[in-house]
């Protein structure tokens, strides 16, 4: 039997997530690395990834909520977790007990989280989260005092230990951009009054991904990094994977699923928005929207088929997509490559991105639960 699915899948190289963590850490070394596995590691998946990051010397790993962080650690993880999207009434106990970082933005996380430390019988690991420019999520500089004096009061009697202090940039992917310096200050004074009125953390961090590629006057003692940890850059301004000493890690492919030959003016896929001007050849490539790949790329998406890069003829519908190649030889069950590292001449996420009009990040983390993962270099 065939263990290879022969429909689509998502080839990951475990390889490649090692080399680009090791990568990472030679552009920041005086600091530690944390693998942002959140979004089931942008869509390569979390636990295998997670294993492959440590394996390299990533100490942190990074979830956006806590069911991942749990996840985690249900599956046998036990290195620092930190989670960072929080609502009222979330697992907060469930956190403290599984000795997970928990970011706080405001007094009522504080709070619960506060609250979840009695319940558990043991003082909670709480981040605290500046907001210095972003305006996402974040404490205010006008609330941070407030924020900072009750974090301590509540280190005082026992139910958190203050573990870090931490922001995100803006704009840290857009070199040059004046924001980025004004976020380094504001992150520089918001962390000098928080060690003056008495929290000590373990970690200082603000830098993602561009930020540890370009700016090591922000490493501080910890970066994050999310989808370099993947191979993929995180801007073409920065420029492309090679450039940066990363290795894409998810190459998507799929199996010819039928080929046919259609006279000139036949339309092909929902809406006729492409009409074969001679008689050609079609060949129907069984992956959509369904599976993640964007219908906005309808006409423009690039692929790989027989030994040539074509282009999305007509709509990416739920299932399927078509691509038009001309009089060339291609047979059923031949492969076709969606996106890869391009070492072969293949479309990379970010040309995905571009006939998108996207961020080449959607483009990997999209790939859908029904899209088999293949691990390689386990």
């Amino acid at each position: 039997m065939n263990e290879t699915p022969t429909r689509v899948y998502a080839e990951i190289d475990l390889d490649a997530v090692r080399r680009n963590v090791r990568a990472l850490r030679e552009r920041a070394p005086r600091a530690e690395l944390m693998a942002v596995v959140k979004a089931d590691a942008y869509g390569h998946g979390a636990l295998r990834c997670a294993r492959a990051a440590l394996d390299a010397g990533a100490t942190w790993l990074g979830t956006a909520t806590p069911e991942e962080a749990l996840a985690l650690r249900a599956a046998g993880i036990g290195s620092r977790i930190m989670c960072w999207l929080w609502t009222p009434g979330g697992p907060w106990q469930e956190a403290v007990e599984a000795d997970i970082d928990v970011s706080v933005s405001g007094l009522w996380a504080l709070e619960e989280v506060r609250r979840a430390a009695r319940a558990a019988g043991r003082p909670a690991r709480i981040q605290l989260k500046a907001d210095t420019g972003l305006g996402r999520n974040g404490c205010q500089p006008a609330d941070w005092a407030e924020l900072v004096g009750e974090a301590v009061a509540a280190q005082a009697e026992g139910t958190v230990r203050v573990t870090g202090v931490w922001s995100h940039f803006a704009c840290a992917d857009e070199p040059g951009h004046p924001s980025i310096p004004l976020q380094l200050a504001a992150f520089r004074d918001m962390l000098a009054y928080a060690e003056k009125e008495g929290v000590e953390p373990e970690v200082r961090h603000i830098a993602n991904s561009p930020a540890t590629l370009t700016l090591p006057e922000s490493h501080f003692d910890l970066v994050r990094c999310g989808l370099a940890v993947y191979g993929v850059s995180p801007a073409p301004e920065l420029g492309t994977s090679a450039e940066l000493g990363l290795r894409p890690a998810m190459t998507l492919k799929a199996s010819v699923a039928l080929v046919k030959t259609v006279p000139a003016g036949h339309g092909v896929s929902y809406g006729h928005h492409y009409v074969t001007d001679a008689e050609t050849n079609l060949a129907l490539i069984p992956a959509g929207y369904a599976d993640g790949i964007p219908r906005h790329a309808s006409d423009r998406g690039p692929v790989l088929v027989g030994g040539k890069v074509r282009r999305v003829a007509g709509r990416v519908a739920m299932d399927q997509f078509v691509v038009d190649i001309g009089g060339d030889r291609v047979r059923v069950g031949d492969e076709a490559v969606l996106f890869g590292s391009g070492d072969q001449g293949e479309p990379t996420a970010e040309d995905w991105a571009q006939a998108a009009h996207t961020i080449a990040y959607e483009i990997v983390t999209r790939i859908g639960g029904r899209v088999p993962r293949v691990y390689r270099n386990g």
